[in-house]
């Protein structure tokens, strides 16, 4: 329901919302993109607050019902200024769900079994564009003029009241962390944590004098957050397309019902490929390629976007521009992974890259012009230059990664006592194996990549 909110005002568009509002291109642009103005900035406290609050089920539960609450009240706008309003304000609560629900998943789950379970997550998400589509078809197929209300503005009444009913039922339904959550026992409390504890050296708490503004400080000094920050925006610029692809799909030629059913198949087959690939991702330990091959395939998408107008091969490029997004499903659990420790730099972290990442999101409101349509190649070349960032960004982050492993498995060798090398030693040649596979397998914490 987060995206399903969000992304509403796509497929109202198609029924007369800009009409009924007397909007032009420009402000419907302006629409899209305001509601990043707050929802960037606001991931950074909400993840700091998330962090330092004992309750996380109470807080985004609450935050759920409050975005649900205000997308209904989309359906009672009257004026371009009550639309901008209602936009600004949506952004706030939702700035805490997608950064606070991956920073929950890694307080429960190890570094190799994330990509997995944020991807079911994300899943949700991306199948939301499918469900969100069909939704809205029987919605603006079936409710015009009901109680004298047009059907666009039933879109928002109809989805956001869903969205406060899920919202009153993850206050009770989601858990807290492992050393609060009242529905587990004090054995699996401990063994929840004793994981973490074991998968990263040492215990996934803070310290006394880890506060959440101190793991902002720390953030901010880290260029690894900076560098996974402009990766971020330009990946979601690339992936910008999200928020028009209702009326990309209506550039096929065909009626406001069919764009809507023919945008649900690509976000299906995206929502499986996502979960496969973070599957492998997480018994292989393998970032970089799980998340990068598939903006390689957005690329793809676009240079046969570019190059035809065949419908058929138009269609299929939305495939491969859907699937994209399972890169985007890993890119959080990639950082999760590389700032481990502290909780509170890491809840910090999170909240940075996905907040300016999302300032791709706010740029690409702009980029996707209707006097640049229907074929919009000057939009497609910008996100396609867009990948291209992304991509070196990712390669220099992989290289900075195994050298800081390399410089771990250094400072293990150094550490060992004369004893201790003779040990393992004496244990590589009774197993018939060299010595540094035998400190492979007794090394401790080590990045993925």
């Amino acid at each position: 329901m987060n995206y399903i909110d969000r992304n509403a005002v796509t497929t109202a568009r198609l029924k007369g919302l800009e009409e009924d509002l007397h909007m032009t291109d420009l402000q419907y642009n302006v629409i899209l993109s305001v509601l990043y103005v707050s929802y960037c900035p606001a991931q950074i406290p909400s993840n700091m607050i998330l962090n330092w609050i004992t309750r996380p089920s109470l807080y985004i539960g609450t935050c759920v019902v409050l975005w649900g609450l205000i997308s209904t009240m989309t359906g009672v706008t009257k004026s371009y200024g009550g639309l901008v309003a209602i936009r600004l304000f949506i952004g706030i609560p939702e700035s805490a769900f997608y950064p606070g629900a991956i920073y929950l998943l890694s307080r429960w789950y190890t570094k190799k079994e994330l990509a997995f379970r944020s991807a079911i997550l994300y899943g949700g998400l991306l199948i939301s564009n499918a469900f969100g589509a069909l939704m809205a078809a029987g919605i603006l197929a079936n409710m015009e003029g009901k109680l004298g209300i047009r059907a666009w503005r039933w879109v928002f009444f109809i989805e956001g009241s869903i969205t406060m009913f899920i919202g009153l039922n993850a206050m009770w339904l989601l858990p807290d962390y492992p050393t609060n959550t009242r529905w587990i026992s004090a054995e699996e409390r401990r063994l929840a944590q004793a994981r973490l504890a074991d998968d990263a050296g040492e215990a996934d708490k803070d310290t006394a004098g880890d506060s959440p503004l101190k793991g902002l400080v720390m953030a901010l000094q880290d260029p690894k957050v900076w560098v996974f920050s402009i990766m971020n925006m330009a990946q979601l610029l690339g992936l910008s397309f999200v928020n028009f692809f209702p009326t990309l799909t209506a550039t096929l030629g065909f009626d406001t019902t069919v764009s809507l059913l023919l945008a649900a198949p690509p976000w299906i087959l995206s929502t499986i490929t996502c979960c496969i690939n973070a599957w492998h991702a997480d018994r292989t330990g393998e970032r970089f390629f799980h998340q990068s091959a598939w903006w390689w395939g957005v690329i793809l998408a676009y240079i046969i976007s570019l190059s035809t107008n065949n419908t058929g091969a138009r269609y299929f490029s939305m495939f491969l521009m859907a699937c994209g997004y399972g890169g985007f499903a890993l890119t959080l659990v990639w950082v999760s992974s590389t700032f481990p420790r502290p909780p509170a730099k890491r809840a910090a972290t999170i909240g940075i890259i996905n907040g300016i990442g999302n300032i791709g999101n706010l740029i690409g409101s702009f980029t996707w012009k209707a006097e640049w349509g229907p074929d919009y190649h000057q939009s497609m070349g910008i996100s396609l230059a867009a990948f291209v960032v992304s991509t070196v960004l990712s390669i220099v982050l992989r290289q900075w990664i195994i050298r800081d492993n390399k410089k771990l498995d250094e400072d293990e060798k150094m550490a060992l006592t004369e004893a201790n090398r003779s040990r393992v030693e004496e244990a590589a040649r009774l197993e018939g194996i060299s010595f540094d596979e035998a400190m492979q397998r007794r090394r401790g914490f080590r990045y993925l990549y």
